[in-house]
């Protein structure tokens, strides 16, 4: 057997074994840098295992639960019977059908998603998508498609992704119901929507978004789940729900993670 070239066993072998040794030597290093470094809560900043939050901000996230709006998911403060709407449903219907969130928007909640959005934390993610699909577990059962609610392409460059996208996906992966991540598209682009009042954000966004020609034939007579992170005054996924039924969608519903609640209103 030639010296400088071993037998395709040996080869074999030295290769497996160098492919080991890579492999304890990574996951040495992960250890080391998880001692070193810990994964810290991204709330309070205390070390955490696993999904970005302790239990004790867990503890504090506000879950929506019934009794709540049929119509925009808003939670009442007691149980007003069944099918009873809320003061702004029956006030300034939504182009949408129904609205559901998991969560309300607190300080926790409020954290998580900055994070999300703006630290590239996509390991939150993950939790996130979960408890929006146990939220919209109603919806998403009688859901054709799912639709992200879209950034222009500007603000994607500069963000390197969508988190409304990526909520999305985890959605998807736990429903098996598709993503229809290009069919909706922001057409122009817009101002922040922090800081505006309601009629100020309607009109920022009034026109903003379009259903592309060729991905039409994946909203017409389909009923969509339009996902967002959060849900402030409603006028980005009214203004994504019309667009959307300007392309002949059978229905739309929404879906959030963490929506604003007033506390102070009460159901008609």
């Amino acid at each position: 057997m030639d010296a400088e070239n071993p037998s395709p066993s040996i080869s074999s072998h030295l290769h497996s074994a160098l492919v080991a040794c890579r492999g304890a030597w990574s996951h040495a290093a992960k250890l080391a840098l998880d001692i070193a470094l810990p994964t810290l809560c991204v709330a309070c900043r205390e070390p955490v295992e696993g999904e970005g939050v302790c239990a004790a901000c867990w503890a504090k996230l506000s879950f929506i639960a019934p009794p709540f709006c049929p119509r925009l998911g808003i939670p009442f403060v007691y149980d007003p019977g069944p099918d009873m709407l809320s003061m702004e449903a029956i006030a300034s219907p939504p182009a949408y059908t129904r609205a559901r969130a998991a969560v309300r928007y607190d300080d926790v909640a409020r954290t998580l998603v900055h994070a999300l959005k703006y630290q590239d934390r996509t390991d939150l993610a993950p939790s996130m998508g979960r408890w929006m699909a146990r939220a919209g577990r109603e919806l998403l059962e009688e859901a054709d498609v799912l639709v992200p609610v879209p950034l222009h392409w500007r603000r994607g460059w500069s963000r390197r992704y969508n988190q409304s996208g990526a909520l999305a996906r985890i959605i998807e992966r736990q429903t098996g119901v598709a993503v229809a991540a290009e069919a909706l598209r922001r057409i122009r682009r817009t101002e922040q929507q922090i800081g505006l009042s309601r009629p100020q954000r309607a009109s920022n966004v009034q026109g903003a978004f379009k259903v592309a020609p060729e991905r039409q034939h994946l909203i017409a007579g389909r009923r969509v789940v339009l996902i967002d992170d959060v849900l402030t005054s409603g006028a980005t996924v009214d203004a994504c729900a019309r667009a959307l039924l300007r392309a002949k969608a059978a229905a739309v519903d929404v879906l959030v993670f963490a929506r604003v609640v007033d506390n102070h209103k009460t159901p008609i």
